[in-house]
């Protein structure tokens, strides 16, 4: 059996391992990668650390195996003891890797916000189906909008005077987590929507760092040091720029939706008159300003929109492969439909009241 896993903001480890099937244990496990160790005597430790161990280990716990036999000073660059583990796990689940996949890229006109929830929806079960290929789908948005996380209540997030009064749609997504507020041409959304099998062996919270990854990438080669700020934010030193949300689809093989919505630009005094931000949100942001968490894109960059989703593609293009697609006609009729009956009604948008 072979895993992988990147360590987020770190270095490759991969693990061959078998498993002996009569006692359910671990053996000839084998780890390497691209990492950084001293001294050189602790590498053969993290192998034989992990012969024995019984094969339903968590990731926690293959990772206590290794810090108790590591010898004293010990020091690993880009790799984490808990990342073997995950790579213990994704060996044991069968996981895939990203280039195990002809990744497509769907990047089209603008369209309205309901129709890109839709989109999310029927992409993401296409691909848990079998029916599309793993998917990058760059959005463009035909107007401006607040989308909340589909457990949010709608009267504690946002502001209807404030919503009316500047032309914006409310809507609400299938995933969980926050509030967004998006403006076309001041806006960065993408969606990955992926097979099951690419994040097998992780947890929840590590396949949002796993999903991350390459966007991380992708703004370190504009300049930006960039990192996942658990659970689902990605933020530089001088604030946040993006947020992340999931959302696990069945049926089939299972896929993920794993969306992310980045600040290129922001009219901070128009998101606080239609946004709820509340004191208990600032809180545990280390910020007193709503302003001052979002830094964005345009001022870290320079570069314009177009610019930015232009070398995003590319780096993600240049690390696993990237065609271009479309959506298909039969899926569009779908979201579209999807979108009048479900995203654009008030029963979806008020669930939460």
């Amino acid at each position: 059996m072979h895993g992988e896993y990147k360590v987020p903001g770190g270095k490759l480890v991969t693990v061959d391992l078998e498993v002996d099937e009569d006692e359910g244990v671990l053996r000839q496990v084998r780890v390497a990668g691209d990492f950084f160790l001293e001294p050189d005597d602790a590498f053969e430790v993290l192998s034989q650390s992990l012969n024995g161990a019984p094969a339903d280990t968590d990731a926690a716990g293959l990772a206590a195996r290794i810090d108790a036999a590591l010898p004293p000073g010990t020091v690993l660059y880009g790799l984490t003891t808990e990342g073997v583990g995950i790579a213990v796990r994704r060996a044991l689940a069968h996981a895939t890797d990203w280039t195990d996949y002809d990744w497509q890229l769907i990047h089209e006109g603008p369209q309205p916000p309901a129709l890109h929830m839709a989109l999310d929806e029927v992409l993401t079960t296409e691909v848990a189906e079998g029916r599309r290929p793993p998917t990058l789908r760059i959005w463009e948005w035909g107007a401006p909008a607040v989308v909340i996380g589909s457990f949010q209540s709608l009267r504690n997030e946002v502001d209807p005077q404030g919503a009316r009064r500047h032309g914006i749609e409310v809507v609400r997504r299938i995933s969980g987590g926050g509030a967004m507020f998006c403006e076309p041409g001041n806006t960065i959304t993408y969606s990955l929507s992926v097979p099951d099998d690419l994040v097998q062996g992780l947890s929840f919270a590590d396949s949002y760092a796993y999903l991350d990854d390459w966007v991380l990438g992708a703004l370190g080669d504009m300049g930006i040091k960039a990192w996942y700020q658990p659970l689902n934010d990605i933020a530089t030193d001088a604030g946040k720029i993006a947020g992340a949300a999931q959302k696990r689809i069945a049926g089939g093989g299972g896929a993920v939706l794993h969306h992310v919505t980045m600040a290129y630009d922001i009219d901070a005094d128009k998101m606080l008159e239609v946004l709820r931000i509340g004191r208990e949100k600032l809180s545990d942001k280390g910020t007193k300003s709503a302003k001052k968490r979002v830094d964005p894109l345009r001022r870290q960059t320079g570069l314009p929109r177009a610019a930015v989703i232009e070398r995003m593609a590319g780096s993600f293009r240049t690390r696993y492969g990237l065609t271009a697609g479309k959506v298909t006609d039969e899926e569009m009729a779908r979201a579209r439909e999807l979108a009048r009956t479900k995203f654009s009604s008030q029963e979806w948008t008020a669930r939460v009241p």
